[in-house]
């Protein structure tokens, strides 16, 4: 078959698959998303309450500071026209000034320190629901979306966020602390020049709102696309060989050079219009800041307000533009935290496989487990109005080795798959022992199962912990056993540091042999009723082979085993071969008996030795 999911994965792809969030498209709930994103922060209320509280200080104390120093000024001043300077009050203002600029320095510290704490557990969270959450998907999630998106949501859309929780919030916070208090000083100061410079507030907020509206779609496009380069590189990476292989380097260059134009188009896009936000809310406020210095000269020149206080209120207009200019900024972090959000909860909302609802009805103990398995009309389909198993029944007698050959795309791989409960059902039943196994938790029907299959899958862990991955209590002398047995102890022992070796993340470091033997082992060591061996002697020489028939003969001793195999002389001992074709047993028996019949069975049994 042509691997039905595994290996349609594996293969190196050209075009790259469609990303969840397609280019061009608008944020589906900008409010909805952040709201979400923010809901967070609730376990960590009483904190941000303290953030706030923090700020609220910091910025007090920041905000009264220029009317402290415009009374210095104000004391010079007086001092210059009168009779001296009272150096004495002088000093005393300057110290009350300093105490205030480090009491606003030491609150801005204590809220940065604690909102760094809860924007890392808040982080900690999604990523700990983001592995969760993979771990719960089914295969047909992984069928629809390459390694690399998904890759790219745990570490860049997630990196985003992080961004945004630690620095935006105490910003935004900042933000409207400040312009709130510099606007009670103003007000203070003069009505009449607050209210000119009140003038920058609707224009600023205009301009921002239409450079948002523009930039959005392009974060969108952005986070898109860079889910898809990642994709692709994965992808070309993961299957390099194939790619030399087939001399597609060529075309592997073209589809990244299109996905990495469309994300420079669209990085440059945003960048561009969420930078030119700042420039223009700056214009706009020095606009006010020139009108509120010939309005506060004229009051100055008929005595209606002091020098002193004309510094302090161009401090505030100076300051009264900073929130602005950092409520722009939020908008554009918060619009490419929007598209990232909106992105993993895209995947943290995807449908989960179905399991049990409650505690399940039958609990199996491996060691009692009898191995008789039944499929009784089975049906299957990847696609809907697609079938791939159409209508399957057959009954495996515990003890029983079952065979199941058949052409490409005959359904062979996937009924090991429907037994694994890695797909589920469209219609029909399975059952062990009697009981169907959607009365079992997976957990418990994946105990009762080894597998060896064609397509190796080795972690980066040592030797020893590979063979262990299905026992992790084993000792060590049971997993030397296993390797005896499925006769790789002699070459791990060849290796550096032999069982301690530690295999490379794409498990290069050792041959594609050596690594199906590692995986036999593993089986051996699993011990469980039913087995499972799809192709599993394909990547090893004829010797090794023998061995390891010999060795499968053994650990097949007393319990069902399902081999799908290709190589039908492989098979000529099995107690039971199904022929399958078209996701339908079209012929049964065993190997003399099929041969006699002279029908499918002899027909591919005959044409791998032919001429």
């Amino acid at each position: 078959m042509a691997k039905e999911a595994g290996e349609r994965k594996k293969a190196p792809r050209m075009g790259g698959r469609a990303a969840q969030m397609m280019p061009g498209e608008k944020a589906r709930d900008f409010k909805g998303t952040i709201i979400k994103l923010f809901s967070y922060l609730k376990p960590y209320k009483f904190a941000v309450c303290f953030v706030f509280f923090a700020a609220i200080l910091s910025t007090v104390f920041a905000i009264v500071s220029p009317t402290i120093l415009g009374m210095a000024t104000d004391e010079v001043v007086k001092g210059v026209m009168g009779s001296g300077i009272d150096y004495r009050k002088l000093l005393e203002i300057l110290l009350i000034l300093a105490a205030m600029y480090l009491a606003s320095w030491l609150f801005a510290v204590i809220q940065s320190w604690i909102m760094s704490i809860v924007s890392q557990r808040v982080i900690y969270t999604l990523r700990d629901a983001m592995s969760k959450k993979l771990d719960r998907l089914p295969l047909k999630y992984f069928d629809r979306v390459p390694y690399g998106e998904v890759q790219s949501r745990m570490i860049n859309d997630i990196e985003t966020i992080n961004q945004t929780l630690t620095a935006t919030i105490t910003q935004m916070i900042s933000a409207i602390v400040t312009l709130v208090g510099i606007l009670v000083m103003m007000v203070r100061i003069s009505a009449l020049m607050t209210g000119v410079t009140l003038l920058v507030i609707p224009a600023s907020m205009g301009v921002i709102k239409v450079v948002v509206s523009k930039s959005q779609k392009h974060f969108n496009n952005q986070q898109s696309f860079l889910g898809k380069v990642n994709g692709h590189v994965e992808e070309m990476y993961s299957g390099h060989d194939i790619v030399k292989a087939f001399n597609r380097e060529e075309m592997s260059e073209e589809v990244f050079d299109e996905y990495n134009e469309a994300l420079c188009d669209a990085g440059w896009k945003s960048q561009f219009l969420s930078g030119l936000m700042m420039p223009l809310t700056q214009f706009i406020g020095n606009l006010a800041y020139v009108v509120v210095c010939f309005l506060g000269g004229y009051l100055a020149l008929n005595g209606r307000i002091s020098i002193g206080q004309i510094q302090a209120f161009i401090q505030y207009v100076r300051s009264f533009n900073q929130p602005v200019q950092q409520v722009a900024n939020i908008a554009n972090q918060l619009q490419s935290t929007a598209a990232a959000a909106e992105r993993v909860f895209e995947l943290l909302d995807e449908e989960e496989e179905v399991d049990l609802d409650k505690e399940p009805e039958v609990v199996l103990d491996p060691g009692q487990v009898q191995g008789r398995v039944t499929f009784d009309h089975v049906r299957f389909g990847y696609k809907e109005n697609e079938p791939v198993i159409t209508d399957f029944s057959f009954e495996a007698r515990p003890g029983q080795r079952i065979a199941i050959v058949g052409p490409t795309g005959a359904g062979k791989t996937t009924i090991v798959k429907l037994l694994m409960r890695f797909y589920e059902l469209d219609g029909g039943r399975i059952l062990v022992d009697g009981h169907d196994i959607k009365t079992l938790s997976r957990t418990n029907l994946r105990e009762l199962f080894g597998m060896v299959l064609q397509e190796t899958w080795l972690n980066s862990g040592t030797i020893k912990e590979n063979i262990m991955y299905g026992k992790t209590d084993a000792t060590n002398e049971e997993i030397i056993e296993a390797a005896k047995a499925a006769h790789a102890h002699r070459f791990i022992r060849t290796l550096p540091n032999g069982y301690r070796m530690k295999i490379n993340e794409e498990a290069t470091n050792i041959s594609a042999g050596q690594k199906q033997l590692l995986t036999i082992a593993r089986a051996f060591l699993e011990d469980a009723p039913i087995l499972i061996f799809d192709e599993a002697t394909s990547s090893v020489d004829t010797r090794t082979e023998k061995q390891i028939q010999s060795a499968m003969a053994k650990l097949m001793s007393d319990r069902t085993s399902f081999i799908i195999a290709h190589r039908l002389s492989t098979i000529k001992d099995a107690d039971f071969i199904l022929v399958m074709n078209e996701g339908n047993i079209i012929e049964h028996g065993k190997h003399e008996e099929l041969l006699a019949q002279r029908g499918f069975y002899a027909e591919l049994y005959n044409s791998q030795f032919a001429e």
